[in-house]
């Protein structure tokens, strides 16, 4: 339980830092492609608001404290943060990356999973492969 814990603060702390990258970016976007990734970064940290909360809350039902302040996350994150200066394409790039990288730790902690925590890391999952793949799509 220990480990699935540990990896469930991991993904708290992305999230944690997920939301504030798609707020940068949604506030820094320029451009032609200003009204659609506006709209999407925005859609997308409401999404990520949903699983941050709920990931934290699962852990506080198998009786264990999520990470809960920022240099927590900034401790425990696999991420990198946004800088404000990212390009269009390096916006977008950077959210598959993250992506990329949350989808392949939920794997790790799918396998440490009870039946509860695996249906909701899945359904997280699930979500992010999608975006994953509407993204790569919209960079081609």
């Amino acid at each position: 339980m220990e480990k699935l814990i540990t990896i469930l603060n991991k993904e708290v702390a992305n999230f944690g830092i997920l939301y504030t990258k798609l707020h940068n970016f949604h506030w820094f976007i320029k451009g032609d492609k200003f009204f659609e990734l506006h709209e999407k970064f925005e859609e997308l940290y409401d999404e990520v608001t949903e699983h941050f909360d709920a990931v934290a809350e699962r852990i506080l039902m198998l009786g264990d404290k999520p990470a809960a302040t920022l240099s927590e996350y900034l401790k425990l994150t696999t991420l990198k943060e946004a800088t404000g200066n990212e390009t269009t394409t390096e916006m977008v790039e950077a959210v598959i990356s993250d992506f990329s990288i949350i989808i392949s730790e939920l794997e790790k902690a799918i396998e440490l999973s009870d039946k509860v925590t695996e249906d909701l890391l899945l359904g997280i999952q699930a979500s992010l492969e999608k975006h994953r793949w509407m993204l790569k799509t919209y960079l081609v």
